[in-house]
């Protein structure tokens, strides 16, 4: 009896090892899976930065903030120990190249590839026109399309919990909130006064102060699986450091279009992390 004991106990004792050891190999390919997609974004967006020049200012304007994306997912690649630190490294690398294609269309040159919906941006709406107000003694301006008066792009998509539709801008309001993951008072004010009207935009008359506002509770809890991302896209990046501002979603390559890139050599993030010379696209 005693020898029939040891035995059952030695068999469920291999098991949970087995079962365990199976899992390990399973954790192990779905992060060098994740690092290997997160590294094929990040590449892609340094091919773009690297070689694309503004020939105007919200060319220049959206490169620069496409490069700060480019830099802090180095950053984060280089640190990234689990999926869901990949993913974000990818959702950072994605939104940089949301700036890209604003730069590149401001350019008048072809945007490229659609790219992965960016942290509720489809919820968040367009600005679909010009609009100029004054809040509190200071004025804004908001357009569909760049020019002199709105140099600054945002790709759209929800910071601290609350929607920045996708438009060009006089100023980035917005980046108070995604630095501190709070916005400061005031801010429903000036968001009802800038959209309030705008058809594309569903939160454009009161609906901002709830937040995330009727049947979208939840819609980004967790990050979409990607992170920047639901809630607070500054505090999600904060493992690393840095403003990354960015999305969540496991990418893909889209191929198909050359990026302006061709081989950039090297990627080397600042403090280790060469990749070698991979190609851009």
């Amino acid at each position: 009896m005693t020898t029939f004991l040891v035995v059952i106990l030695l068999v469920v004792i291999i098991g949970v090892v087995v079962v365990v050891m199976r899992q390990r190999a399973q954790n192990g390919q779905r992060l060098d899976d994740a690092k290997a997609d997160a590294r094929r974004w990040v590449e892609r967006l340094g091919g773009q930065v690297l070689n694309l020049t503004g020939t105007n200012d919200a060319a220049k304007q959206a490169l620069a903030d496409a490069g700060e994306r480019y830099n802090a997912a180095g950053s984060q690649m280089e640190q990234a120990r689990t999926a869901e630190q990949c993913r974000l490294v990818t959702q950072t690398a994605q939104e940089g190249l949301y700036y890209v294609r604003a730069a590149r269309e401001a350019m008048g040159l072809d945007p490229g590839p659609e790219l992965p919906d960016l942290n509720g941006q489809s919820k968040a709406g367009k600005v679909t026109g010009d609009r100029r107000v004054e809040v509190e003694g200071h004025e804004y301006e908001a357009s569909a399309i760049p020019g002199a008066g709105t140099p600054h792009y945002y790709p759209g998509g929800y910071v601290a919990g609350r929607p920045v539709p996708q438009g060009w801008y006089s100023e980035p309001w917005w980046k108070p909130a995604l630095v501190a993951g709070a916005w400061g008072i005031g801010a429903g004010l000036l968001f009802n006064a800038m959209f309030s009207g705008m058809h594309s935009i569903p939160y454009a008359v009161g609906g901002w102060d709830s937040g995330y506002g009727g049947g979208m509770d939840g819609a980004f809890d967790g990050g979409q699986g990607f992170g920047d991302f639901g809630g607070d896209q500054g505090q999600q990046a904060d493992w690393n450091g840095g403003d990354q501002g960015g999305g969540d979603w496991g990418g893909g390559d889209q191929g198909g279009w050359d990026g302006g890139g061709g081989d950039w050599g090297g990627g080397d993030f600042g403090g280790g992390g060469d990749w070698g010379g991979g190609d851009n696209w």
